[in-house]
């Protein structure tokens, strides 16, 4: 299939890596030079702009992975976006996580346009992306869905629909809201109860057979040492970043109030990780918040 690909992050990339291996044909485009010099290598070709890359002949999708939803409407939107210069019928895909609004808006002008677009947010983090494990949340009609499914699999394997267009975006919010609010209390947890005498690793496993378990204290517990894989065995470095989980606060929060819902733990949990982004934190794993605790 012939696909054209848009932002080549450090998720975009292997997300764009595992599609070639895949056998896809790929044109690519990033405001990176380096990033797409990577991506030729194997094959890829290369587009100078947004524009270029979607008057590319005989494209059948288009996907991007963008870092905020400014970033979104301006590759998609105005006389150099993506809307503006494809031919009708070129399914859109934008993996970016942003607002519903955002995502709802711009499917909409793209609808008008003759082009079916799809939201499809994914968690899973960078080791997904490359590992082709990742989870997409996907909004948008369900026929469009059928049609696309097969290439997301190429890059995820728990491809879900959660609906009409923008559900994927709200699937991915109400999601890492959850997760930024249950490491906060893991870590309140697990540092009260080694503070209070408890080893680490017997405490760790107590919870993780008992009703306080989750993701949060089984697969990426915070403490350091208790799972070897997890960030807080190496550092806090790679994973999941204090920055992006506060982004996904934000627009969780952001969501909340546009649906006049009340998230007070939301809330409150965007309202720590700032505070400790603040404090130069911000490029650490999310789930270095512990150590704030220990402050």
């Amino acid at each position: 299939m012939k696909i054209g690909f848009i932002g080549l992050g450090n998720m975009g990339a292997p997300m764009a890596r595992n599609l070639m291996k895949a056998g896809h044909e790929l044109t690519v485009f990033d405001v990176s030079a380096a990033a797409l010099a990577d991506i030729k290598e194997m094959g890829a070709s290369i587009s100078t702009s947004v524009a270029q890359l979607a008057k590319v002949a005989d494209l059948e999708i288009i996907i991007t992975m963008l870092p905020a939803a400014q970033h979104v409407r301006s590759v998609y939107l105005g006389p150099e976006g993506i809307l503006e210069n494809i031919s009708q019928g070129v399914v859109l895909i934008d993996s970016s996580t942003i607002d519903p609004q955002t995502s709802r808006e711009v499917a909409s002008l793209a609808s008008i346009q003759g082009s079916p677009m799809l939201d499809a947010p994914v968690s899973g983090g960078t080791g997904g992306a490359q590992a082709g494990t990742l989870t997409f949340m996907v909004g948008g009609h369900a026929s469009d869905f059928v049609r696309v499914k097969p290439v997301l699999e190429n890059m995820g394997k728990n491809i879900v629909h959660c609906g009409g267009s923008g559900n994927g975006q709200v699937a991915k919010v109400a999601n890492n809201m959850l997760l930024g609010i249950s490491m906060i209390a893991t870590s309140e947890a697990m540092n009260l109860g080694v503070a209070l005498g408890m080893d680490p690793k017997v405490l760790a496993g107590i919870i993780n057979t008992s009703s306080g378990r989750c993701w949060s204290s089984e697969v990426y517990n915070p403490y350091p040492g208790v799972v070897d894989t997890a960030p807080a065995s190496r550092g806090y470095t790679g994973g999941f970043g204090v920055d992006l989980m506060l982004k996904d606060l934000g627009l969780a929060t952001q969501a909340a109030k546009g649906a006049e819902q009340e998230v007070v733990m939301g809330e409150l949990a965007r309202q720590i990780y700032q505070t400790f982004s603040l404090q130069g934190n911000g490029g650490l794993d999310f789930s270095a918040i512990i150590q704030l605790q220990n402050k």
